[in-house]
């Protein structure tokens, strides 16, 4: 199924190639005009055979089964077939309205045929009619031109070529991917593979549109009058949260009072519409293995309230039940007996961004409320045009074969283009555009073999297998220029890194403005809401698909930066004014650096003599964490080499080494991730971001040759050191910019 290994180093490099697309052919970037005539957007100058079959009147019964008719229409040039599918329901006037197409490639025959046949006496000597066109009479479309408007058509005898009774509506003509009739096209390889028509699906283009995805916020503070089965004993209680298949619940707490206190966010992760329901469920922990289900609460998740802001949403108290039930507790009757109530503050949280995928290569990080969305501020246009070199994906006749089809994604946009059937270098040829919000983006484009075909079982037994993908980072593309580049799929197995082929595209992205598109480089790359209330990693962790890293909070390890901290945050403002009236001495009396500097440490070792240790020392239990050491952790300590435990043992340890070298190296990953910006400020990888570091280099150039470095020094601590009411709860420009600079992570496996 895979490529056999091989010593031979694999070919990674991306090669530029020529097509011919639109007016001409691409040469460096640069359209070569050929002929003047309509651009058709970024696909190939290839040529195809369209044939449109709209409908029938009059068809002819077979005579063997007299008043019996189960029509399809067939379309032959060659040796290549292509059909409509079949009515089965005795119909003389089908409607079919299809359009089959064939490759220029195909074609080496002059003459077409289009044979109306019964699927019941499917004969090809003994059709129920046939028509046939020259190809040098058939017309050529160029878009945007008009569609060709079809055309009624009689019936010949195969044999004696005489007008028979019964007439078919055709178009025929001659044209390209970019033909609005492309979309819904049967290509003649594909038409053959289906085996019925319910598969149509995983051969034709789609769109696709991910769902808008809502955080849910459920903020959980108290019940109130709980009703346990004894009330002898004080109750531990917990709530149980679920919203489909997500689950999350409180810690558990004692209620002497029945009244226990929570003050806990739980987080979900919802799609429009919204059709599941909240339910909580209040638990009694009774004993080991003893839960009693106090009462449930039930709520829609379209009756919870939306904000786009960290405005504080009202509390409400929801009626605990038996059976699950959402009541207002106003709404209910005093006089019948309730097991208590849940005092909650639920919304719909619109400002964040929900991401549903790796945060190194999104597409999208736009908030989910519409309401706050910007401009675009461009359009991305992507030409797939074919694959080359692919390796055989399956056996088919005795021969290794692949059906290829792409599957793109930008934004909330996922396109897959057409199933090319049977073929190591299938030709797509579409042309697919998105409007871009944000060039710190990445455009994703999946290359497949589709499993559908030939078998009737789309369970996941069938699942797509994946052959390549390709990321390309839109802040890496200069505005305006046309990329035709040859991108290697490359995958990683066990025995290396594999070549699977070659895709092809072509890529071009426009700016509408250049100054709106250098503002965004100085704002934050997530939404306000991440900033102002963001996260924590637990739940990150039980949303499972987020993935939010803060570098920042990475930097917070040592002793002088939580102390400069606590001064520019104001936390004790005598300290802070007193640093403030320093910096300026030091900065207008630099003489006194260094004085003062040895002053200080000589001061804080007078300080320090009353804290002065009175005994020698001695081992220090919490430094190597003993105290908390697990058992088995200090079994595996003293185990000889090699190990005498068990293997269930020896793997559940190894496992365990492994989650620790990967945390480590994702922080190593980290560290060199921020190195990587850093080297990324003059490479011009990211043309615009180089280019505003340029203007930033000689801009405070000239402002150090006129203002002195004393006076930009102290604005900048000044700065730094302002009171928080002057203080944004969003990243500094510095470093937003930073955070939107190349990190070679996009060129790895």
């Amino acid at each position: 199924m895979y490529p056999s290994s091989s010593q031979e180093p694999v070919d990674c490099t991306l090669k530029e190639i020529s097509p011919y697309l639109g007016r001409g052919q691409v040469v460096g970037s640069h359209v070569v005009r050929l002929a003047d005539k309509p651009a058709s957007d970024r696909v190939e100058q290839m040529q195809y055979l369209f044939v449109r079959v709209v409908k029938a009147r009059e068809v002819p019964a077979m005579e063997e089964i007299p008043g019996s008719l189960d029509p399809f229409v067939e379309v032959r040039v060659g040796k290549y077939r292509a059909r409509t599918e079949p009515f089965e329901k005795q119909r003389q006037d089908p409607v079919w309205n299809e359009v089959l197409t064939f490759s220029r490639d195909q074609i080496r025959s002059k003459v077409i045929e289009v044979v109306v046949k019964d699927k019941v006496y499917d004969n090809d000597d003994e059709p129920v009619g046939i028509i046939r066109f020259d190809l040098n009479g058939i017309p050529i479309r160029i878009p945007p031109e008009d569609p060709l408007a079809p055309e009624w058509h009689r019936l010949e005898d195969k044999q004696t070529g005489e007008k028979t009774k019964g007439e078919l509506m055709l178009a025929v003509w001659m044209g390209t991917r970019a033909d609005e009739a492309s979309d819904d096209a049967w290509d003649s390889d594909a038409a053959a593979a289906l085996v019925d028509g319910s598969m149509a699906a995983y051969i034709r283009p789609q769109v696709y549109f991910s769902p808008s995805l809502w955080y849910v916020r459920v903020e959980i503070i108290q019940a109130e009058d709980l009703v346990v089965a004894e009330k002898s004993r004080s109750p531990k209680i917990c709530v149980k949260a679920h919203i489909g298949h997500q689950g999350l619940k409180t810690k558990v707490v004692h209620a002497p009072e029945f009244n226990p206190l929570w003050n806990e966010d739980l987080l979900f992760v919802a799609a429009e519409p919204f059709e599941d329901h909240l339910i909580l469920s209040v638990e009694d922990f009774e004993g080991p293995n003893r839960v009693e289900v106090i009462g449930w609460v039930v709520i829609p998740l379209s009756s919870i309230e939306k904000r786009v802001d960290n405005r504080v949403i009202a509390k409400r108290r929801y009626q605990v039940e038996k059976p699950a039930a959402a009541v207002d507790v106003d709404q209910w009757k005093e006089e019948e007996e309730v097991p208590g109530s849940l005092l909650l503050r639920l919304c719909l949280e619109g400002g964040y961004h929900v991401l549903d995928e790796s945060p190194h290569y999104s597409s999208d990080l736009r908030p989910t409320a519409k309401e706050l969305w910007n401009p675009p501020i461009g359009v991305l246009e992507l030409g797939i045009l074919r694959a080359e070199g692919l390796h055989p994906m399956k056996t088919r006749d005795g021969r290794g074969t692949s059906d290829a089809f792409c599957v793109a994604r930008y934004g909330h946009e996922w396109v897959r283009t057409r199933t090319i059937v049977n073929s190591l270098t299938p030709k797509f040829d579409e042309h697919h555009t998105w409007a871009v919000y944000d060039p710190a983006t990445v455009l994703t484009v999946g290359l497949f073999d589709n499993r559908q075909l030939g078998s009737s079982n789309t369970t996941s037994n069938n699942n797509d297998m994946k052959i390549g993908k390709v990321r390309i980072r839109l802040s890496t593309l200069e505005p305006g220029r046309l990329y035709t580049k040859s991108y290697p799929l490359l995958v990683l197995h066990p025995s290396g890194v594999k070549k699977m082929g070659e895709l092809l595209l072509a890529i071009k992205f426009s700016c509408t403005s250049l100054v709106n598109m250098m503002y965004l480089y100085t704002r934050p790359l997530l939404p306000m809401m991440h900033y102002i209330r963001p996260l924590t990693l637990v739940q990150q962790d039980v949303l499972r698909y987020r993935a939010v890293k803060i570098v920042a909070a990475r930097l917070r390890l040592f002793t002088v930066g939580k102390w400069f901290g606590d001064v520019c945050t104001w936390k004790n403002p005598v300290t802070t004014v007193l640093v403030h009236v320093l910096f300026v001495m030091l900065m207008y009396l630099n003489q006194l650096i260094l004085p003062l500097l040895l002053l200080y440490m000589s001061l804080l070792g007078i300080w320090n003599y009353r804290y002065r240790p009175h005994y020698p020392p001695h081992m220090d239990t919490r430094i190597s964490y003993a105290e908390v050491a697990h058992p088995d952790e200090l079994d595996e300590e003293f185990d000889t080499l090699p190990t005498t435990k068990s293997t269930d043992l020896v793997r559940m340890r190894y496992d365990r080494l492994r989650s620790v070298a990967g945390r480590i190296q994702t922080v190593v990953g980290d560290v060199a991730t921020q190195g990587e910006r850093v080297l990324a400020f003059l490479s011009w990888r990211d043309p615009v971001a180089t280019a505003i570091f340029v203007i930033f280099c000689i801009v405070s150039a000239l402002v150090l040759l006129v203002i002195p470095y004393q006076v930009i020094i102290v604005v900048v601590g000044f700065y730094k050191m302002r009171h928080p009411w002057f203080r944004q709860r969003q990243p500094s420009v510095l470093l937003s910019f930073f955070r939107r600079l190349l990190s070679k992570i996009d060129n790895m496996l």
